[in-house]
């Protein structure tokens, strides 16, 4: 049957009578007819359709990329920002002298040494959220972790000159209004 015409297999099987299928060609043919004098216009609405239908699909899987894409970067800067805060968190203290800090509204605390509580007031320490605890990293991975998520950093102080502990002029103020 790989040779015979749609019709001719219409019509072997019953389908449709030969009136039918005459019918069917004419008004084919004068259609074609039309269209190629310019009198009627061709039906594209079809291929509109289809056109308009792609390029919907096209936006939608555009967004679509483009939100899965979004999710995997927000995943590796929440991996990074573990893996940075991990990496270089200071150890944990069992001390009588702690330090107070707000988050959220709320004083809370943290047990820290004499060390501890200097460097974190004159800011080369912080303190962040982690794993629903506090950690006391240096600033420099404040920092790095601030820049992927800001809302973990709890308390990180501007930092502060340390006055030199060997300098025997540390006593004596410069004035500000000093003529040269």
């Amino acid at each position: 049957m790989a040779g015979i015409s749609l019709r001719d297999q219409l019509l072997k099987a019953g389908l449709v009578n030969e009136k039918q299928a005459k019918q069917v060609a004419k008004t084919k043919q004068k259609e074609q007819r039309l269209v190629h004098k310019g009198q009627a216009v061709a039906d594209d609405a079809s291929q509109r359709a289809a056109q308009d239908a792609m390029a919907e699909k096209a936006r939608r899987d555009q967004e679509l990329n483009r939100q899965q894409q979004e999710k995997a970067e927000q995943k590796a800067r929440a991996a990074q920002v573990k893996q940075l805060i991990e990496a270089t968190r200071l150890p944990k203290l069992t001390t009588e002298d702690y330090y107070n800090f707000v988050d959220d509204k709320k004083v809370k605390r943290l047990s820290v040494n004499t060390l501890m509580r200097s460097k974190l007031s004159n800011g080369s320490l912080a303190i962040v959220h982690h794993g629903g605890t506090y950690e006391v990293i240096p600033r420099e991975a404040a920092l790095k972790v601030q820049e992927r998520d800001p809302r973990r950093i709890v308390m990180l102080s501007e930092p502060t000159e340390e006055p030199d502990g060997d300098d025997p002029y540390a006593a004596y103020k410069i004035p500000d209004d000093l003529m040269w």
